[in-house]
């Protein structure tokens, strides 16, 4: 059974999680094809801190109501407006807010991406912990077909993909497929139509299956090391285990493991 907490919400993002701890985020501005309008990044900066805040939730799923198009990205309307540049500017931030909430959510994030993926939604894909992709959907950054440049994400490209290929698809603007996003390294899997939603069900549900705390512990980990130096990383990481040593899940999974059973978690 899904529960729908959208009542009374007049945005852009529906919410719903269902018996397994499963948030599921729907973008669903199809009119727009879910263009990252400041309405719609507000509506899933809400959204996602609702997820993190939700008892419930062991894992979120990012996806779309659109049937071909996950997100087209930026609201290339707003660049191109008359509007101070300050105001620009300080609109700019939600890009940031979000990639970083992603990252720090302290819940893994599932990309379902069943349309393409396209500009500052690419950012947001690889922003997620993991990638599904529906076989024949596209992921680029044609910014630079318009005469922008993918300024905030190349960030995240350069942290997930090789540096040519990087350079090359900022540069041409031209969009890769599926498989080709799998080869590149940055989809997890890609999926034929037919079985796209049972996939990323039995995905979400395997996720959610794990310890939520020592899965939160340790994305907090990676979030927090990712960027350092080996030496101070190691150090880090040292102090999360010591840390990861003293809970209660983890002797529960050396037991269940030992015992032949299906853990159960402190945490509900």
């Amino acid at each position: 059974m899904t529960t729908d907490d959208t009542a009374g919400h007049a945005d852009a993002v529906r919410y719903g999680v269902d018996d397994h701890g499963v948030a599921t985020l729907t973008l669903d501005q199809p009119a727009t094809r879910n263009a990252l309008s400041d309405a719609l990044l507000d509506a899933l900066l809400a959204r996602l801190s609702e997820a993190r805040g939700d008892d419930r939730v062991r894992v979120v799923v990012l996806t779309s109501s659109h049937e071909r198009v996950f997100s087209a990205g930026g609201d290339l309307k707003a660049f191109a407006s008359d509007a101070p540049l300050i105001e620009k500017y300080a609109g700019l931030d939600r890009f940031p807010r979000l990639y970083r909430l992603l990252g720090e959510l302290g819940k893994p994030v599932l990309c379902a991406a069943n349309g393409d993926v396209l500009a500052g939604a690419f950012g947001l894909a690889l922003a997620c912990d993991l990638v599904i992709a529906r076989r024949g959907v596209r992921f680029g950054c044609p910014e630079i077909n318009v005469g922008v440049f993918p300024f905030m994400i190349s960030a995240l490209i350069y942290r997930s993909i090789d540096r040519m290929k990087a350079n090359e698809l900022m540069m041409l603007g031209e969009a890769v497929d599926a498989d080709e996003a799998y080869r590149l390294g940055f989809v997890n899997a890609v999926v034929d139509a037919d079985d796209f939603d049972a996939t990323v069900r039995e995905w979400a549900h395997k996720i959610a299956a794990k310890s939520p705390l020592l899965m939160r512990l340790g994305k907090d980990a990676v979030a927090a090391t990712r960027d350092l130096a080996l030496p101070e990383a190691l150090d880090s990481l040292r102090s999360r285990l010591a840390l990861a040593f003293s809970t209660e899940d983890i002797k529960e999974g050396v037991a269940a493991f030992r015992e032949k059973r299906d853990p159960v978690w402190a945490m509900r």
